[in-house]
């Protein structure tokens, strides 16, 4: 069986998709639909940069959702269809889009929205996020909890095993990040974010993004879901507009997803959309699977 997984924020580079637009007219809708709903060329920016631009989270969000629903049209459009989806943070709106469940219109609009209420949430500097390499969750989660001090910091990400990311109070998780170096992880690295990604510091970007989501149609899926906050199986409009809402301050649970679509009987893995972060974590989680990363003509016409 086959899942589709998108990728998220992150996978973004100036260029992407401009070689797609050139050769696919399933590409080239796609990025015009964008630009007629967001009132601005999102287009050019993928295609041209500045890189500066393209890193704004408002800019980056629907950016790489377009990219990636570009090329979903394209594998579509050529009988390649997904026997389940996920996607990774913002790409669980594409994962979504692919499924039938959110209509692309609406899923670039809210992403936008998305994007700008994350980082409205904290003021900069007030919250940052690391990467922290060669720990497993437990061992991380307990650190987290030493380090609080009455602020937030907690496990954000969980990427791949002994791949974690925390984020929360720029002091709580330099305290974290000390305490996890002490306590035997091999490596920690302060990414250079603009805000602290799904963390408790989030709620309030949840709770404006609740109210947008409420006025989006959610129908009911055609291919099931894997979703980040639960990895659980959704398939009712009702479970993916609740799983993105809860999404914003909640972990993503990256490698449950991975191992629930392989019990699920998945063997193959498409990643759709700019980048390969994805695939290098999944041949991590689920070593006897076929990894495809698809996102550029050259890739599609080798895939198709």
């Amino acid at each position: 069986m086959r899942a589709f997984v998108f990728p998220g924020q992150g996978s973004q580079y100036s260029g992407m998709g401009k070689d797609l637009v050139e050769v696919f007219p399933e590409a080239r809708e796609v990025f015009q639909e964008a630009d007629d709903r967001l009132g601005f060329p999102i287009s050019r920016l993928c295609f041209e940069g500045p890189d500066d631009q393209l890193k704004l989270t408002e800019h980056t969000q629907p950016a790489i959702l377009t990219a990636s629903v570009a090329v979903f049209r394209i594998l579509e459009s050529r009988g390649k269809c997904p026997d389940f989806v996920a996607g990774h943070s913002l790409g669980e709106y594409s994962a979504l889009v692919a499924a039938g469940s959110l209509a692309f219109r609406d899923a670039v609009g809210v992403v936008r929205q998305r994007g700008r209420f994350m980082q409205e949430a904290v003021p900069v500097g007030v919250g940052t996020m690391a990467a922290v390499i060669g720990l497993e969750y437990g061992a991380l989660a307990a650190i987290c909890e030493e380090a609080q001090q009455g602020q937030v910091v907690s496990p954000a990400n969980i990427n791949a095993p002994g791949q974690l990311v925390i984020a929360g109070h720029t002091a709580a998780v330099e305290r974290a990040s000390r305490l996890a170096t002490d306590k035997g992880a091999r490596k920690v690295v302060p990414l250079p974010v603009s805000a602290p990604f799904h963390c408790a510091l989030m709620k309030p970007a949840e709770e404006r993004l609740a109210t947008e989501l409420a006025a989006i149609t959610f129908s009911d899926l055609r291919i099931p879901l894997v979703n980040n906050v639960d990895s659980c199986l959704i398939r009712t409009g009702a479970e993916a507009r609740a799983g993105l809402i809860r999404q914003v301050s909640s972990a993503v649970r990256w490698v449950e997803d991975v191992e629930r679509l392989v019990r699920e009987g998945v063997t193959e893995f498409v990643e759709v959309g700019p980048g390969k972060v994805l695939s290098g974590l999944i041949r991590r989680i689920a070593r006897d699977a076929t990894v495809t990363q698809v996102g550029t003509v050259e890739e599609v016409q080798a895939y198709v």
